[in-house]
């Protein structure tokens, strides 16, 4: 099983993410790239940024959020590897809440703007790991996850400003004056590698003028102290992606839940 090393951990704790030293076996690489391929194929009307939920089928063909998902992504998620990851910085109770696919075209693949993850989701105390599973080479030119070490470690979501434009991932970006750019690294992962973030970490992606697509999924788990509460939206529908977050469904990976709250029966097919 993979395991964070006790290096990697301190590494997270200090710079808000990592990259560790586990990566997927190309033969499962490949079968993932296949279903992207089939997610694209299914939506054809949805930016390929913006596949949000990518992991729940639904039972009328659509997950509620506008996009037809494809079982392969669920499947990724529940990876007993990836969960043992997650685990070794938000602890042995672990629950899914999240999995967007942002697959950006070469030369016109959106930007997305700096920003926090805990500005957007109705997770309360505010906390998730996110682990960025590249499907596709992700370097600089094609614009590669860009992250400000350290950022995360205040604990506090600065404010965000609203964008009113159609060439961007999230039409939410932070102030300016919340953080120093110069100090960003970019984060280039070669397909299978991967990377694990916190909730309040700042980061962003530039846009892709390349002639090389780069495809990474996000896959989102909160420890199961935290409460995934439906009834919040706070960002009140103007992130620039739908969410239905009323109809979300959740799965108890590992533990117990230990809040007592959150239901793991809505959104699920029956």
């Amino acid at each position: 099983m993979a395991t964070l090393t006790p290096d990697e951990i301190r590494h997270y704790q200090r710079d808000g993410w990592v990259v560790p030293q586990y990566r997927l076996p190309a033969s499962r690489v490949a079968g993932m790239v296949d279903a992207l391929e089939t997610l694209l194929h299914n939506n054809p009307g949805v930016r390929p940024e913006k596949l949000v939920s990518a992991h729940v089928e639904g039972g009328d063909g659509h997950n509620g959020e506008g996009v037809r998902g494809v079982r392969a992504f669920l499947d990724l998620a529940r990876e007993p590897e990836i969960v043992d990851l997650v685990s070794g910085v938000i602890g042995d109770d672990v629950i899914l809440w999240g999995c967007h696919v942002f697959c950006k075209p070469a030369g016109e693949g959106f930007e997305t703007p700096w920003h926090q993850d805990g500005h957007y989701w109705p997770i309360r105390p505010l906390a998730t790991c996110t682990v960025w599973v590249a499907l596709e080479p992700s370097t600089r030119a094609n614009g590669c996850l860009r992250v400000i070490p350290g950022s995360h470690t205040a604990k506090h979501t600065f404010d965000h400003l609203h964008e009113d434009r159609t060439d961007l991932t999230l039409n939410q970006r932070l102030a300016a004056d919340s953080f120093d750019e110069s100090t960003a690294v970019d984060i280039e992962l070669q397909p299978g590698q991967m990377s694990l973030h916190d909730v309040y970490m700042i980061h962003g992606a530039m846009a892709n003028r390349s002639a090389q697509r780069r495809t990474g999924v996000a896959l989102r788990y909160m420890p199961a102290t935290s409460v995934f509460e439906r009834d919040l939206r706070p960002v009140d529908g103007k992130s620039g992606v739908p969410v239905n977050f009323a109809n979300r469904p959740l799965w108890l990976l590992k533990g117990v839940d230990r809040s007592g709250r959150n239901d793991f029966e809505v959104g699920h097919r029956r």
